[in-house]
């Protein structure tokens, strides 16, 4: 069962979906994600979106650890009521939205306050093509500054950022291979380059 590895809630566990089979980000993957947030002051007051919600994992840790809200998307009816009972459960029910729905369809109706930090854990039979053009639908409803996180397979074509987006590095964690980027400006090219040749010296062992 996945749990909260720091933060406010640190150590709580996050139960599974009803009936449904998910790929929840592995604890030492999420310490390791989390991690580099938190270097980069990503979280503190952020506003998350979590468009493949399953657990809820990302969205709980990162409420755990100082963001100001969380908009949890997630297809499965069943899933959904779950993170309902859960986010409830944590004390965390007014910081969160729970919308049940297909992510393309959410992705194009979100209005408000733009997010800052979204994450794109998709399920296996989620195309690399899926995901870029998703990218396209989100850019309204994000901020300038806001980051983007996708985690997919090592076995999956790795994401090409569209034109207008900057490319903030690649972290690989065994059979998981993490994405970072945003919406470009110069201040985001420069960090791109600094992360790009960090993470060329950084290309040894099983975490780069």
């Amino acid at each position: 069962m996945p749990r909260i590895t720091a933060g406010a809630l640190g150590g709580r566990t996050i139960p599974g979906p009803p009936g449904k089979g998910t790929r929840p980000t592995s604890d030492r993957v999420r310490e390791a994600l989390f991690s580099r947030l938190e270097g980069w002051d990503a979280l503190a007051g952020a506003r998350v979106l979590d468009l493949y919600a399953g657990t809820g994992g990302l969205a709980f840790e990162s409420l755990s650890r100082g963001a100001r809200s969380a908009h949890l998307v997630e297809l499965h009816g069943p899933t959904a009521k779950q993170l309902r009972r859960t986010a409830s459960e944590l004390g965390l029910a007014e910081h969160c939205e729970i919308r049940a729905g297909k992510a393309e369809t959410v992705a194009g109706q979100l209005s408000g306050e733009p997010f800052t930090l979204v994450f794109l854990d998709p399920p296996y039979d989620v195309t690399t093509d899926a995901l870029e053009a998703l990218l396209l639908t989100l850019r309204p409803a994000l901020d300038d500054e806001a980051l983007v996180v996708i985690e997919r397979s090592s076995r999956s074509r790795a994401l090409d950022w569209p034109e207008g987006w900057a490319d903030d590095g690649t972290k690989t964690y065994g059979e998981t291979v993490l994405q970072f980027g945003g919406p470009a400006t110069d201040d985001a090219t420069d960090d791109a380059t600094g992360d790009a040749a960090e993470d060329a010296v950084d290309d040894t062992g099983e975490e780069r």
